[in-house]
């Protein structure tokens, strides 16, 4: 009955995006990786120009680790496009893994986005995907807090039989329309009369603190993190002398160096005595 109740609601709601008309799976990769902390007004224009750039796995393979993330600039996280960049190096080298196996054995590739692949691309039956909006409805209907185990095996077993594409779209739509962190909109929801929470009262909501739920990000600015994606902007353009590393990132010479040598570990920029780029 959910399931019928939800896709005869969610079906005419989805979103046109472009990782929706198509089951190729580098595609839907891509843009999985992308949307990971990443609102889908900021990845629209960056998933068209790199689906330009590298139609397929081999393509950006073969594009060095520094091409790939020149293009990537602007999103964050620039650990995404280094794990891309190696995931399809492997694709490309030992073909497409078509079970939850082998593209959790991919880099970079968590459950989430394994799961991802399988639903979105392979339509694998009972395949269950398990993000924010997902999680969020599945505590909310269950009325309490979820384990993260639990609210997957909850997932798994709701998916009807040959629907893992349009099942999965449509609680994840459903979560972003509706079930909204706050002020969802419980008298419009098609689940509303399944739901044990009801939006009863914030205070007790059981999402808060559920697994798979995102929280609240730390202070961007002056972060770290600030610091590390203003020196990664810069190096697009060009190499950045050492000495002007710390005006470049905001800090003081020697955080800046330790920032630096984080990045280096990390694979995303390369030093030498003079200066810092990015990986040829």
């Amino acid at each position: 009955m959910i399931g019928r109740t939800l896709l005869e609601w969610g079906m005419p709601r989805l979103r046109d995006l472009p990782w929706r008309r198509t089951r190729d799976p580098w595609a839907v990769l891509v843009s999985e990786v992308m949307l990971q902390q990443t609102g889908v007004a900021r990845v629209l224009p960056k998933w068209q120009a790199f689906m330009a750039e590298f139609p397929t796995p081999a393509a950006c393979a073969e594009a060095s680790l520094g091409d790939v993330l020149r293009l990537w600039q602007g999103l964050g996280y620039p650990r995404r496009a280094r794990n891309l960049h190696a995931a399809a190096t492997t694709i490309t080298a030992d073909g497409w893994p078509d079970s939850l196996e082998g593209l959790l054995a991919l880099p970079g590739v968590g459950a989430y986005t394994a799961r991802a692949v399988l639903a979105f691309a392979l339509e694998a039956d009972g395949a269950a995907v398990v993000d924010t909006n997902i999680a969020r409805v599945l505590a909310r209907v269950e009325g309490r807090r979820l384990a993260a185990r639990e609210a997957q095996t909850i997932a798994d077993d709701a998916v009807p039989l040959g629907q893992s594409w349009a099942w999965n779209q449509c609680l994840m739509e459903l979560g972003a329309l509706l079930c909204r962190p706050t002020r969802p909109a419980c008298a419009v929801c098609p689940l509303e009369g399944e739901c044990a929470w009801r939006g009863s009262d914030p205070i007790t909501d059981p999402a808060v603190g559920s697994a798979g739920v995102s929280r609240p990000q730390g202070r961007f600015e002056g972060s770290d993190r600030q610091a590390r994606g203003r020196l990664m902007a810069a190096l697009v353009g060009r190499a950045v002398a050492i000495d002007d590393v710390a005006p470049v990132m905001g800090r003081e010479p020697a955080d800046a160096l330790r920032l630096v040598d984080a990045l280096v570990a990390e694979g995303l920029c390369v030093r030498d005595d003079l200066a810092v780029r990015l990986p040829s």
